[in-house]
């Protein structure tokens, strides 16, 4: 049957290009009926799911090729993004260390900005403490 060629020859494209409009442009059928098929066949669907994590398995071991040879040419862009996100002593941190003399010991409020502001800095601060640090700032 022409649909269930369709649906296989989609899973391959889906297993090279994980881009749904991409896969279905190439082999001639509509994301209309890409979905239909997806929301009838809970198959179809399971092996679609399948097939777009090989395929994005299949992009990013290309991509970590094509940074390993931009890091092969000195392309300091390329060495210091996987230092970044390789390498522990290169990966962007935030250290944050204090003493308490006691449990119940508060933060004075030079403290407590300065905590505020580490926090925010490292974009871990929700906006209710936002809102608070304005507070403490007056």
């Amino acid at each position: 049957m022409k649909t269930d060629n369709d649906k296989q020859l989609l899973i391959e494209q889906l297993k090279k290009t994980p881009i749904i409009q991409v896969a279905c442009e190439k082999i001639g059928i509509g994301r209309a009926t890409f979905y239909r098929w997806k929301n009838e066949d809970r198959e179809f669907a399971k092996t679609v799911e399948i097939a777009i994590g090989e395929g994005v398995s299949l992009i990013n071991e290309m991509a970590e090729s094509q940074l390993i040879s931009s890091i092969k040419d000195k392309n300091f862009s390329a060495i210091a993004y996987w230092l970044n996100h390789r390498h522990p002593a290169y990966a962007n941190k935030i250290e944050v260390t204090a003493k308490l003399g006691h449990e119940d010991e508060q933060l004075t409020p030079e403290q407590n900005i300065l905590v505020m502001k580490a926090l925010k800095l490292a974009s871990v601060l929700p906006n209710n403490l936002q809102n608070l640090k304005k507070e403490e700032q007056k």
